[in-house]
């Protein structure tokens, strides 16, 4: 026997049977009739898991409704988060103003324009954030990016929960205070020093490079921005090295371009190799890592390191490299 209609509610709780003339219709649609909302706040409470059938959390806005089955609203009930999609163990720290994620290679840290790669590390942080500490006033529509490393380079990235510590971040990046320590395996064998340079976005043959001091534009502006990067050689290897390099500035590229330059680009680059004669070592990506990360923190003011060995991919060329 077909069931009616019962447009009473029961404990307090709202319970009802989906009339014939809505049998196969969306369950968005079914919810707006039956609880006489508008189409928002139905999806809302779809979305947010208040919306039963038969007993069953349903929270597919499509899913078909059929006749003679009960609809229920739980008005009470929690919304469900899918598990976070970024490993746990990437996370190296998180509190009310920052998180700390070891990104690994393959990643871009944030969208990019010309890229219409969804899983950014930015993205998937948040993400996590709003999974593991969902009642955190600090989860933003976004987090606060102070700075970036590139997609093939593995390691420490900082992003910012809160406008106040995204402030007090950025003054330290600015200032050139922020602690950060890289890890990169190079073809040849370098000597340790500093490199200064003022690096531009076109060096004259299309990529970004350094450009002599004093060189201007046709505007009469001086090209390129002031760089600083400090390299200690580790360990010398067989036809490279690894080295250490400590950067005062971030300029994009800036490792990459400041080794090639010296004639010891990085095992795995692809772009800024500038006419390294030698024979160049197979690599699956850019053998950069992030190795050390320290700043001021902007709601302690204490300061804070983290350090983290870098991936597996880098330790086992690592390894070939000191067997040969």
């Amino acid at each position: 026997m077909e069931k009616q209609s019962d447009n009473s509610n029961t404990g307090g709780q709202p319970e009802r049977f989906i009339p014939t003339e809505l049998d196969g219709a969306r369950l968005d649609k079914t919810v707006k009739q039956h609880f006489q909302l508008p189409w928002g706040k139905a999806r809302t409470w779809i979305d947010t898991g208040k919306v039963f059938i038969d007993g069953n959390c349903v929270s597919d806005q499509a899913f078909s409704v059929t006749a003679g089955t009960r609809i229920e609203l739980r008005m009470s009930q929690p919304k469900t988060r899918p598990e976070p999609r970024l490993d746990p163990q990437l996370v190296v720290h998180f509190d009310a103003e920052v998180i700390v994620v070891n990104k690994p290679s393959g990643v871009m840290t944030v969208p990019h324009p010309e890229s219409d790669e969804e899983e950014t590390l930015d993205r998937l942080a948040l993400e996590y954030l709003r999974a593991k500490d969902p009642k955190a006033v600090s989860n933003r529509a976004s987090l606060g990016v102070v700075h970036r490393i590139d997609k093939d380079t593995s390691g420490l990235v900082v992003f910012a929960r809160t406008y106040a510590a995204l402030k007090a971040l950025s003054e330290q990046f600015r200032a050139h205070s922020i602690e950060r320590r890289y890890l990169a395996l190079v073809h040849g064998r370098p000597k340790a020093q500093s490199i200064v340079t003022r690096i531009a976005r076109d060096a004259g043959d299309g990529l970004r490079g350094s450009v002599p001091e004093g060189s201007v534009n046709k505007m009469g502006e001086e090209l390129g921005r002031h760089a600083v990067t400090h390299v200690e050689v580790l360990e010398k290897l067989e036809g490279s090295s690894l080295v250490a390099c400590r950067i005062e500035t971030g300029r994009t590229h800036q490792i990459r371009i400041h080794l090639s330059e010296i004639g010891h680009p990085i095992i795995g680059e692809k772009v800024y190799v500038r006419g390294f004669a030698g024979e160049l070592i197979p690599a699956g990506r850019t053998m950069l890592h992030a190795e050390r990360l320290g700043f001021i923190h902007p709601g302690s003011g204490e300061p804070v390191s983290w350090t983290e060995a870098p991936s597996k991919d880098f330790q086992k060329l690592l390894r070939a490299l000191k067997r040969a």
